[in-house]
């Protein structure tokens, strides 16, 4: 199995590492990954075990899921909770289930409003979906601290700093 901890070059072709997905998880203990990567997981686990009839009117999947974006966030993050979720012997893998991988896979299979929805098994990866629109906000809009860690760190510097009043004895 690959070190988790090696790192890995962004792949030419655009893939996943080259979107910006975040690195392995780390376990905080010396538990060991049962799997070293988010490919890893997909390969070994996540489509081998998950089975659906994908004929792009019920559900759609794009055989080059790393492709996606959204997909590459969605796929990390069900690697994630799998690793951690699983440690939890009782009820870990139905949490997996239930809260992760039902609702993930879900939005990613839907044939209209997925990332996959233009994609198809037997025709392949379609590049034609664009990212959401957006104008630009106005960068003050995000100066409160629900907002932004900067101003709650800027808040939390401010509380800090300012004296506190001395009480009044009775």
């Amino acid at each position: 199995m690959p070190d988790p901890q090696e790192k890995q070059e962004a792949p030419a072709d655009g893939g996943a590492a080259s979107m910006g997905a975040p690195p392995p998880p780390e376990a905080e203990d010396d538990t060991e990954l049962v799997f070293a990567s988010v490919d890893e997981f997909y390969d070994d686990f996540l489509c081998q075990i998950v089975r659906r009839r994908v004929d792009g009117v019920h559900l759609a999947w794009c055989p080059d899921w790393w492709l996606h974006p959204e997909a590459v966030a969605r796929i990390t993050a069900l690697w994630r909770a799998f690793e951690y979720l699983r440690l939890d012997a009782a009820l870990g893998m139905s949490h997996w289930w239930l809260q992760h991988a039902d609702p993930h896979l879900a939005a990613l299979m839907h044939p209209l409003t997925g990332p996959f929805a233009l994609c198809s098994v037997a025709e392949g990866h379609t590049a034609k979906l664009d990212p959401l629109p957006g104008n630009p906000s106005p960068p003050e809009m995000w100066d409160h601290p629900a907002f932004s860690i900067h101003a709650a760190e800027e808040a939390k510097q401010d509380r800090e700093g300012a004296e506190v009043p001395e009480q009044i004895a009775d």
